[in-house]
């Protein structure tokens, strides 16, 4: 059986990010307040055919918190905040699947995080580039082409 002193950072950290997503989910604006403070801004894009699209930043509402398992146990934590480049005029629809979305973004990156990808050097260029690319493509699947790119605000690893 693991010592005390060994188990408490663990309990610690844990207990400290569920007490901050309890915050964050009691003090996050109400539904309609959040479409309109998260939608960021909205410009011009340039699209590959020259013609000007304009997009939409959507940030959603709380951090993604994914366990690294060694041996059968946590031995480090990966949080992640994530917006969504989107067309313009499909905040609403983001906020709208947002459960959804955010179960499935949660599921790519267990098994991100389960085939390393949240190992060594994590945020070298390559890794970053792989990383971002299954989360377009995943929330593509639940978005469709509303969603035009993902951008991984931010990023940290806390080693136990």
């Amino acid at each position: 059986m693991p010592s005390l002193s060994k188990l408490l950072p663990v309990f610690l950290a844990l207990s400290g990010l569920g007490i901050g997503a309890m915050a964050g989910h009691f003090l996050r604006p109400a539904p309609a307040e959040a479409g309109a403070e998260s939608a960021v801004r909205t410009e011009p894009v340039e699209t590959a055919e020259g013609a000007e699209d304009l997009v939409e930043y959507v940030k959603l509402n709380n951090q993604f918190i994914v366990p690294l398992i060694e041996r059968g146990q946590v031995a480090s934590l990966v949080v992640l905040s994530i917006s969504l480049e989107v067309v313009a005029g499909s905040t609403e629809a983001v906020f709208s699947r947002e459960p959804k979305l955010r179960h499935d973004i949660l599921q790519f990156l267990f098994d991100h995080s389960n085939a390393g990808g949240f190992d060594g050097p994590f945020t070298q260029t390559e890794m970053m580039k792989a990383l971002n690319r299954g989360l377009l493509q995943t929330v593509q699947l639940t978005l469709g082409d509303q969603v035009t790119d993902v951008l991984i605000t931010d990023i940290v690893r806390q080693d136990h």
